[in-house]
């Protein structure tokens, strides 16, 4: 299966399952204070085995080739992701806190690491919306002498050209399985919802800034 169809599936379960939510007459609001309509909430997937395993699936088919040692679940949501990924690429597992525990190099980390190794880490999170926000984890990480140039989320919002940068300033590269665009695009094709619906939400993926200003 390739990238694409990994793409298509995802967006498939997530809609299956109710993780990602559409509705433009009542729009969402965000932590940042802003409105859209669209919601993903990943932690939802823990209570879906069988779709939890099929994500996990095509999350370590992605990942089974790069040159990793360990795997690093970010607090909270990415520690659960950290262990499944761990668990099927057969990698040790250590978490990250946001913040750190007591002092020393391993102050924001539990689990393993040996002093004066340099181990190429993965770094899993749930979800990425704004690329700034896991450079506390990428720090923690490298102050303890680890390698962290990859990084998986089973979402990434993909609506913010910003973030690429924000990546590759960290000299991060992102893994992930699916995005709004494709979760459109598959909501569309199977008719998920109603085209008034459908068209709001691709305006908002085309400009959310636009898009939440209309209705502030």
């Amino acid at each position: 299966m390739d990238k694409k169809q990994i793409a298509a599936e995802s967006a498939k379960i997530l809609l299956d399952t109710k993780s990602v939510l559409f509705n433009a007459e009542e729009p969402f609001r965000y932590a940042s204070g802003n409105v859209g309509p669209v919601y993903i909430d990943c932690r939802r997937l823990l209570s879906f085995p069988d779709a939890r395993s099929r994500l996990m699936d095509f999350g370590s088919s992605l990942l089974k080739d790069l040159d990793i040692d360990i795997v690093a679940g970010a607090e909270t949501a990415g520690i659960p992701y950290g262990a499944f990924i761990a668990e099927r690429l057969n990698k040790p597992m250590i978490y990250v806190r946001k913040k750190a525990k007591g002092h020393g190099r391993m102050s924001q980390i539990e689990g393993h690491l040996e002093e004066g190794s340099h181990p190429r880490v993965l770094l899993v999170e749930d979800l990425q919306n704004f690329g700034a926000s896991k450079q506390v984890f990428v720090d923690a990480l490298r102050n303890a002498g680890t390698i962290v140039e990859n990084f998986f989320v089973v979402f990434d919002y993909g609506i913010r050209p910003e973030v690429i940068k924000e990546n590759e300033e960290m000299g991060l590269t992102l893994h992930n399985l699916a995005n709004w665009w494709d979760v459109l695009s598959v909501a569309k094709k199977e008719n998920y919802f109603d085209p008034a619906t459908l068209n709001s939400v691709e305006l908002y993926l085309g400009n959310s800034e636009e898009w939440a200003k209309k209705r502030a």
